[in-house]
């Protein structure tokens, strides 16, 4: 599902269905955060890092724990940068050497409408009109909830380059969908704040792709070098 949204540096790892989503062994510095968990909370929590320690094998890196840094952030191997999701029946990580990419964020969201009030304090009303239009084009697409998802891997993207964080209000995101019978297509997330400069540059804007399938929304946001 992420997969296909990420570029070939970039190394995925995905459990789909409850079935698979069991807890894993975990560092005891990764027990300390979850050791008055919740049991849903422990699997998920698990699950999710026993795939980042599968794809920093894929990557030639011992797998090693995975904390949470400042606001919940993962703290990843020097030399490499990445992020995880997971909701109801899926998890996933993506990771990639630093070298290669600036920055990633992904997000998967379960196919469904945004609950009742949510969209007025986390969508913007250029992109409320702009949802208007999608959904009568591809109604079969709960297109509230697929923007959410975009801010979601826009601010996991946002975070690690600049330790700040932004607010749902704090950018404007288009989303374009692609010909086709499976819904698909890219983002374009306009920064309203001041970006983070990466390689000198400062950054207004950050890309990325989305899609539909398995019951579930999913998006991802890359932030190469210059």
């Amino acid at each position: 599902m992420i997969e296909e949204l990420l570029p070939d540096s970039v190394v995925v790892v995905e459990m789909l269905g409850d079935e698979t989503i069991r807890e894993a062994p975990l560092y005891p510095e990764e027990e300390a955060i979850v050791a008055r968990a919740v049991p849903k909370r422990r699997r998920e929590f698990a699950a999710v890092r026993a795939c980042a320690r599968s794809a920093m094998e894929k990557l030639g890196i011992p797998p090693q724990p995975v904390v949470s840094g400042e606001r919940g952030a993962p703290r990843w191997p020097d030399g490499l940068i990445g992020s995880m999701t997971h909701c109801e029946g899926y998890c996933s990580a993506a990771l990639a050497r630093a070298a290669d990419l600036a920055s990633i964020g992904i997000d998967a969201e379960p196919q469904g409408p945004l609950p009742e009030g949510v969209g007025e304090s986390v969508l913007l009303p250029s992109e409320q009109e702009r949802l208007g239009r999608l959904a009568a084009e591809r109604p079969e697409v709960h297109w509230d909830r697929l923007l959410f998802s975009a801010k979601e891997s826009v601010y996991k993207a946002w975070f690690p380059l600049t330790g700040k964080w932004l607010d749902f209000m704090e950018a404007d995101i288009e989303l374009f969908p692609e010909p086709g019978e499976r819904p698909r297509g890219t983002l374009r997330a306009r920064l309203l704040v001041p970006g983070p400069t990466v390689g000198g540059r400062q950054l207004e804007v950050f890309e990325g792709r989305w899609g539909a399938g398995y019951g579930m929304l999913a998006s991802a946001v890359v932030v190469p070098h210059p």
